[in-house]
């Protein structure tokens, strides 16, 4: 019976089921069953199978959630696009804008089988060699991702690209305003050494918005199966990209043992300098102001963790592992701070 069943949080399976079994191809009306997938910090990742065949429900978080941030239609709606070019991305089913459902949009896509590496201790049983090899080929997706022409695929209205750093400076302090919950005085020295230097943008392409190693799946030949987490893509400066995810590397050693991801750390991984070289390799846009969009990023990341802390201080996640994680704003800010000093 229903009422004996322990749904998962966010998710009723009943109201689900109905849903489901005249959207998504291949569904059948049978008994579901799901569960929350351990690690997601944002938008809420379910696995729900029928007894023979798996699918992965998407959804946004409860509670607080950050203006223009978890549109499922969005997310959706790029890997659509993109199943068909060289970047893996999983196959889409069904969008449901329908809130009585779940109280929210949602979507279910393709289940794929693969491993979202997160921590230097998983890498590390691989060895040097297969994680040099992993990231090399997570770099070497990332370049493929800004080949992509958006004309091309249908997203030519995804974004604006024309004046997108200047409005990420703008954004980004605003999302950090959105969820405060404590004086952050870095954040408005480095929101406004950011405002007065925006640099010309590189050519537009499409952004992933949040592209690091457990943000791809990794199949057992050590190729990435899939990109996921699509939640912050948009048309735009492609190097912001790039810059965060060197600065998710630089975070996995500003803060050990933090709820950060610290895959960088293990042995093989790319160095900074390896990663800049490889991308480089593959693509002809100018690095040379590469310290500003650290520093731009610097300011999305400690705005995202600022709203996952405000939601943990408000009783509004999921799942566990947010005790921590406002700890990692400071020392990101102030590492943006640094960045605006450098030179590529």
């Amino acid at each position: 019976m229903s009422e004996q069943r322990d749904d998962p949080r966010g998710l009723d399976l009943d109201r689900f089921a109905a849903w489901f079994a005249t959207s998504v191809p291949g569904a059948t009306d049978g008994p579901l069953e799901a569960h929350l997938i351990a690690g997601g910090k944002s938008n809420l990742t379910y696995r729900v199978g029928d007894g023979s065949r798996t699918w992965i429900l998407r959804r946004p978080p409860l509670g607080h959630v950050l203006a223009t941030a978890h549109d499922m239609a969005r997310e959706h709606r790029v890997m659509t696009a993109l199943r068909d070019t060289a970047v893996p991305v999983p196959t889409t089913y069904a969008l449901c804008d329908d809130v009585d459902v779940l109280g929210a949009p949602f979507y279910v896509m393709e289940d794929v089988a693969g491993v979202p590496y997160r921590t230097a201790e998983e890498l590390a049983v691989l060895g040097p060699a297969r994680t040099r090899t992993i990231a090399t080929r997570l770099v070497d997706t990332l370049a493929t991702l800004h080949e992509v022409d958006p004309v091309e695929v249908g997203l030519a209205d995804f974004g604006r690209p024309e004046g997108f750093l200047t409005r990420q400076v703008g954004r980004w302090r605003k999302q950090l305003d959105a969820s405060h919950s404590r004086d952050l005085p870095a954040a408005i020295e480095l929101h406004r050494l950011l405002e007065a230097d925006v640099p010309e943008q590189s050519a537009p392409g499409i952004v992933h918005g949040d592209f690091r190693l457990d943000n791809v799946l990794t199949d057992a030949e050590d190729h990435p199966a899939a990109v996921i987490d699509w939640e912050m893509a948009t048309l735009g400066d492609p190097l912001t990209d790039l810059a965060l995810m060197v600065l998710y590397q630089r975070l996995g050693d500003l803060t050990p043992g933090n709820a950060v991801a610290d895959a960088s750390s293990a042995p093989g991984f790319l160095t900074e300098s390896e990663i800049l070289e490889r991308y480089a390799g593959r693509s002809d846009r100018d690095l040379s102001r590469f310290g500003f969009y650290l520093g731009l990023g610097a300011i999305k990341l400690a705005a995202n963790l600022e709203g996952l802390h405000y939601r943990h201080l408000h009783g509004q996640t999921v799942v566990p592992g947010f005790e921590e994680i406002g700890d990692a704003v400071h020392p990101l800010l102030d590492a943006g701070l640094t960045a605006l000093k450098e030179h590529f």
